[in-house]
């Protein structure tokens, strides 16, 4: 075959081409710090990359799940924690307005500071977080209480005692709200009981007495309302409850982390330019077009002087 000047020109100007195309692949990687600008650079990083991000997106996602998580759990705590307060409270109440020295109307006043009490009982169990109440099931948009009692609006409906849940990681979900209604309930029972019988003159110490320990029927003599000490275990064993819980989260939450440094790990190694070896080929690109020019320069007539010499 016979090779002219024109298929030397053109073997040499695709040479060139290709060595710039090399050039212009290792700069874009060095200037963005990415092995690949567009997915066409490399499908298999590239998809690799993007199933990468994905559970970067998803860890971010359950990360602020968990926040908001323990968001709920905290401020049921705190508002369970200021319940036993007023309990512990009430209990010194009790024992005070037992003595027989009292008078009926100290009586009547401490009766006045349980009635207070009471009511503040009942804006516990309308705790908000923003604008969710967070003892009222999922409907968070209703306080537990209105008029000083159960919301009539939510009274007797399933979803009082229905369960909040999270997705805390791939598959897992967690209960973050503690349903109130029945303990409230109680503890609103109760402390109208108590009214009751520190407005009542002729209670004697031995039946205030029996209000710590023991258990009253309700209004209509149908049910056991549990008494101080009842109420107050039972606030225990859901602060308990919830202890667990926030250690859960922690675990959780810490478990997230790891997994976080590990993808975008894998994500680096994936897809980060080595910029050791990047510098290096685009040195070595750099010496194989320069000897393609000097070698070019050669083999290509500058003129036709050039090709008649």
């Amino acid at each position: 075959m016979r090779v002219t000047q024109s298929m030397l020109s053109n073997n040499m100007l695709r040479n060139l081409n290709t060595s710039y195309n090399k050039m212009s692949k290792l700069q874009d990687q060095m200037n963005s710090g990415s092995l690949i600008n567009r997915p066409s650079d490399d499908p298999v990083i590239a998809v690799k990359g993007m199933g990468y991000r994905v559970d970067l997106d998803k860890n971010a996602q359950y990360q602020r799940n968990i926040n908001e998580a323990h968001t709920w759990v905290d401020s049921t705590d705190e508002a369970l924690d200021q319940v036993g307060t007023s309990l512990i409270r009430v209990k010194e109440l009790i024992v005070q307005a037992a003595n027989d020295t009292n008078t009926p109307d100290e009586r009547k006043k401490i009766g006045e500071e349980i009635s207070q009490i009471r009511e503040q009982f009942r804006d516990l169990a309308n705790s908000k977080i923003g604008d969710n109440y967070i003892f009222s099931g999922t409907y968070t948009n209703r306080p537990l209480f209105s008029d000083g009692a159960i919301n009539p609006e939510i009274a007797g409906q399933d979803g009082l005692t229905k369960s909040i849940d999270m997705n805390v990681f791939d598959g897992i979900s967690m209960k973050v709200n503690t349903t109130g209604v029945d303990y409230f309930q109680k503890v609103d029972e109760f402390m109208g009981q108590l009214e009751g019988i520190l407005n009542n003159k002729d209670i004697t110490s031995e039946e205030i007495g029996a209000a710590l320990g023991a258990e009253f029927e309700n209004a209509g003599g149908t049910a056991k309302i549990p008494a101080l000490d009842g109420l107050h275990s039972t606030v225990l064993t859901m602060r308990a409850e919830i202890g667990a819980k926030q250690n859960r989260l922690e675990l959780m939450q810490n478990r997230l982390e790891i997994q976080e440094l590990n993808v975008t790990k894998q994500l680096s190694e994936n897809e980060d330019t080595d910029y050791a070896k990047a510098i290096t080929d685009m040195t070595t690109a750099e010496s194989i077009h320069q000897a393609s020019l000097s070698v070019g320069a050669k083999i290509i007539q500058q003129t036709l002087v050039d090709f008649i010499r």
